[in-house]
């Protein structure tokens, strides 16, 4: 089983499906000849040619109405938003075309949309943002997140080949952080959560690159510290969630994205509907306040959740 990084998983994902199906093809700014601006496409143009790596004009709004276009005549297109930040540009192709047009016509709209995004490398305000809320309250979207190398090719693979719009937020403070065995050839990953590290007294529920933050913070604290990785949003995994409170009465959400109506959010409004009676202590939220991200370093670091945040977070809880 070969190791690869984050980004070396997604380039494979791609490599096996569109190798496999030539339904498959590429849009997005620069991802031919360049290769995509950290380079996930690089090559991709030599193997597959301009027809299914297809470098488009600077416009989300038509790379994403094309994409639809082209699933409803039956592609499946995926689509690369350069920065994630740049999809509201394409907001309502995806919100009012895309996620709705199986419930208007009975049409499936079999696109990915890849979504490079978070923050942690001093990209400031415009190439930073945690977007998966805006979309998690629109019908139709399917959302997924991978903390992992494995994860982010099988998820990847998953939401090719899922006949519903999917948004892949693929976090750039990944790419080349993280490396993993990832298995060789096609395989599914289903839209479900996941045990990141078993635990009794505590668990952190997290997703993306907030999941190595939790290991980080824990991996030290006195308590077993359980570490739940949602790796989906849009569908939730609510019985893994129940399951793991229920199990160790006490939760720490940690969540990169702006807290007001996050994806944090709406786990802990699960939680203290159906766990309330479980929990040993109130619901800790770590995540980021509602402020554009920075530029500065420093200034970044203070925003953005921190292994020493949800340390503190965890300790405190622990010995509530």
């Amino acid at each position: 089983m070969p190791t690869m990084t984050y980004l070396q998983a997604i380039s494979d994902a791609m490599r096996e499906e569109m190798r496999a199906d030539e339904r498959v093809f590429l849009m997005g700014e620069d991802i031919g000849t360049f290769g995509g601006a950290f380079k996930v496409t690089d090559g991709f143009i030599d193997e597959f040619g301009p027809k299914r790596v297809m470098d488009t004009p600077l416009a989300e709004s038509a790379i994403i109405g094309c994409a639809i276009g082209s699933a409803v005549e039956g592609l499946r297109p995926i689509a690369e938003m350069q920065f994630s930040d740049f999809v509201s540009c394409g907001f309502d192709q995806l919100v009012n075309v895309a996620g709705k047009t199986y419930y208007r016509m009975g049409l499936s709209v079999n696109i990915t949309v890849r979504l490079p995004s978070g923050g942690g490398f001093s990209g400031g305000p415009y190439h930073s943002q945690n977007p998966e809320a805006w979309f998690m309250h629109a019908p139709g979207l399917k959302i997924v997140a991978p903390s992992t190398a494995e994860d982010a090719k099988g998820l990847l693979i998953s939401a090719v080949r899922d006949p519903n719009p999917v948004l892949f937020m693929e976090h750039k403070h990944l790419y080349r952080r993280v490396k993993g065995d990832v298995p060789t050839g096609s395989y599914e990953t289903p839209f479900t959560a996941r045990i990141a590290r078993e635990g009794t007294d505590l668990t952190v529920i997290a997703y993306g690159a907030m999941v190595h933050t939790a290991l980080e913070a824990t991996a030290d604290l006195d308590g077993s510290v359980e570490v739940l990785d949602l790796r989906s949003l849009v569908p939730l995994d609510e019985e893994a969630i129940l399951k793991s409170v229920r199990k160790t009465s006490k939760v720490v959400i940690v969540d990169e994205a702006n807290q007001m109506c996050a994806a944090g959010a709406q786990v802990a409004a699960i939680i203290a509907e159906r766990a309330f009676e479980d929990l040993d202590g109130p619901v800790v939220r770590v995540a980021t306040p509602d402020v554009p991200i920075p530029f500065s370093p420093t200034l970044e670091q203070s925003v953005l959740p921190q292994v020493d945040d949800v340390r503190e977070a965890c300790r405190e809880l622990l010995e509530y």
